[in-house]
Order: structure tokens, then C-alpha cells, then sequence
């Protein structure tokens, strides 16, 4: 049974990840093209390396030093799962939080780690006092699954920072 508890800055290093394995397998993504959301075959395989472990490190340190929370799921003392939230508040009416990461480890994935981090995710921004949780979100169509299943719909102001990123993400949003 995995246990789920706040990231500090001191335990954040790369061999935090030694047992994490981001590896996903894709086939079909959902994009948006001439304004309507279509499925197109896409294949590749989406894994890190060790200077992208090394960068989400700096990011997640990052996340806590400006206030935000990085959640983590262990099973036996290994991570298997992780989100993170920044705290700054934005849009134009300062209603949404970023969900900056939530990723679950390939050995763990479909069992219902994802949405438990989902969830400590939303709950950290409730608190705030934000009404929304703003995802940009990887665009292969297991993972638009998982977030609709959230109740995630599209994001009704998008946060062009986000979009620069990541231009083939989608990007959502959770009421909270």
C-alpha cells in the first residue's frame, strides 16, 4: 500500500528517482487542429534522462522554495510517484494554480496512485483559496483519460508560459 507525504528540499536528489521509471509507450495523441480536438496516430516513446532527472530536481527545489508543495508516493521507501504545485496564484482573476508535475512510475501506473496525488494536489491549492487547478497536461490519449476521469475539462484561460513549454500539451483545468 503506497504512503504519500510532503517533499522536503533536502531529500530531493536525483537518487530520490534511483526506482522511478517515467517510461510511456505512445501511440495516439489528442491535439487540437483547426480548433477541434482530434486523435492522431503519433508513436514515440517519452522517457527521461539522467539531465532531465537532473532539471525536474532543480524544478521540484524550485516549486519549494517559492511556496509551493511536491507530494510524493512511496512504496516500500521507493518513490513511485510524485506531484507538485506552484504557489502562485494567476489568470485574470487570479483563479488558478499550476499543477506543475504529476507522474507515477510505469511499474505503478492504473492503480490508483495518479489520482491520490490528484487529489492531495487539488486539495493544497483549495486551501490557498484558489478555484482552480490549471494542468498543462501531456497530450497522449491515456493520459487526456486519466484527467477527464478527473473531471478535468479545458482550460477556459490558457497560460501562454505553459503553452510555449510545451506546445503539443493541453491544456486543463479542475474546479475546485
Amino acid at each position: 500500500m503506497p504512503q504519500y507525504r510532503e517533499l522536503t528540499n533536502s531529500e530531493l536528489g536525483v537518487e530520490l528517482f534511483d526506482h522511478f521509471e517515467r517510461k510511456q509507450v505512445v501511440t495516439d495523441c489528442k491535439r487540437k487542429v483547426d480548433g477541434e480536438w482530434t486523435v492522431l496516430a503519433d508513436p514515440f516513446i517519452d522517457d527521461w534522462s539522467d539531465s532531465d532527472y537532473s532539471y525536474l530536481v532543480e524544478c521540484l527545489k524550485n516549486t519549494l522554495a517559492s511556496g509551493g508543495v511536491v507530494w510524493g508516493a512511496f512504496v516500500d521507501d521507493e518513490l513511485k510517484g510524485f506531484a507538485s504545485v506552484e504557489r502562485k496564484a494567476f489568470g485574470s482573476e487570479g483563479q488558478y494554480m499550476e499543477l506543475t508535475s504529476l507522474h507515477v512510475s510505469s511499474d505503478m501506473r492504473r492503480h490508483g496512485m495518479g489520482a491520490v496525488l490528484f487529489l492531495l494536489a487539488a486539495d493544497f491549492a483549495r486551501n490557498l483559496g484558489v478555484k482552480k487547478l490549471y494542468i498543462s497536461s501531456h497530450s497522449a490519449v491515456e493520459t487526456q483519460a486519466f484527467y477527464e476521469h478527473m473531471g478535468c475539462v479545458e482550460a477556459e484561460e490558457y497560460n501562454e508560459a505553459a503553452v510555449q513549454r510545451e506546445p503539443m500539451d493541453c491544456q486543463l483545468e479542475y474546479v475546485l
